[in-house]
């Protein structure tokens, strides 16, 4: 279950320490301009290295095995590979018998027996949104012009980010935060019902990601306080623009030519330096766990242009579904 989307497929592989990671893209239309130069901005968005981001620096530099050739792609499997350089794979042998609350260790060493890849979280890494960002750079090009803008609205609740940032380090913890999202351009006629909905497609890429507890869309949990007459988005011209988006952009699951806006949370990093009394599976006992190496203190900070990657997924795809089915 490594690949997302009908038409335009997007298939990971890789681990978070292993020797690289990367993405397979089926069916994306041939004569794309596309190089390595076209990858190096939403990259370097996605990048660690600022404050509250881990140190663990890699170059992050696309190397394009497949599916392009003198600068176009070809309409064959584009396979996008990034090295992983910067390792340091000690950090992670006692997670066997100590898993990190609110990670994956457990729950992954369960279901694969103890054969999972445990070094850096292995598969579940957020390491493998890379190529998530890869192949959201292509996506973008399908799917142009539309074009999606996200931003982080606050970490912790506080829109001061610096100064929750600073509270945070200090205190040797973690934070989660808030990112949204807009779509603008959008076209009507997205979305598949019953089961491809836009926002469902969009809420399943979403929830995907490492670190994601929550999806809106439109005006989200808020509906649950407004009546009918307020959230009914009436129709301002023959073109179908309302005078209010309560809806997000869509109904009946079909994107109806306003702007797609929804957001999406992200929780607290797992990984925090404070000590933390939890089981010791070798013992048998509840025992300190105390967690070293490099762990961002906020992996919201680097989501933004992952989230963009999501969506501009997500419609790439259900474009090149209407071209072909529509």
């Amino acid at each position: 279950m490594n690949s997302f989307g009908n038409i335009f497929r997007v298939s990971l592989f890789g681990e978070s320490h292993g020797s690289a990671v990367g993405a397979v893209l089926d069916n994306a239309p041939p004569g794309i301009p596309l190089s390595s130069e076209d990858f190096v901005l939403d990259m370097n968005r996605r990048k660690s290295g600022k404050k509250g981001t881990t140190p663990r620096l890699e170059s992050d530099i696309p190397d394009i095995v497949s599916g392009v050739h003198e600068g176009l792609t070809t309409g064959a499997p584009i396979m996008i590979m990034i090295k992983n350089e910067n390792t340091r794979s000690k950090d992670y042998s006692l997670f066997r018998e100590m898993p990190r609350p609110g990670h994956s260790d457990f729950t992954a060493q369960k279901k694969y027996g103890g054969f999972n890849d445990l070094r850096g979280g292995g598969m579940f890494s957020a390491r493998l949104t890379t190529a998530i960002v890869a192949a959201g750079v292509v996506a973008k090009k399908i799917c142009s012009p539309v074009n999606y803008k996200a931003e982080i609205v606050h970490i912790g609740g506080n829109i001061d980010i610096e100064a929750e940032l600073d509270s945070v380090m200090e205190d040797k913890d973690s934070i989660g935060g808030l990112v949204k999202c807009t779509g603008i351009n959008m076209p009507i006629g997205l979305g598949e019902p019953f089961f491809g909905k836009f926002e469902a497609q969009l809420a399943h890429i979403m929830f995907s990601l490492p670190a994601v507890k929550a999806f809106e869309i439109g005006s989200g949990v808020k509906a649950a306080l407004m009546r009918g007459s307020e959230h009914n988005d009436c129709f301002a011209d023959e073109n179908g623009k309302t005078f209010t988006n309560n809806s997000g952009g869509t109904l009946g699951g079909i994107t109806n030519g306003n702007s797609i806006e929804f957001s999406v949370t992200f929780k607290p990093t797992a990984s925090i330096s404070i000590p933390q009394k939890t089981f010791n599976f070798e013992k048998g006992r509840i025992d300190t766990l105390i967690i070293e190496g490099r762990h961002d203190a906020c992996l919201t900070l680097r989501t933004p242009v992952i989230v963009e990657a999501c969506a501009a997924i997500v419609t790439a795809d259900l474009l090149l579904y209407n071209r072909i089915y529509g």
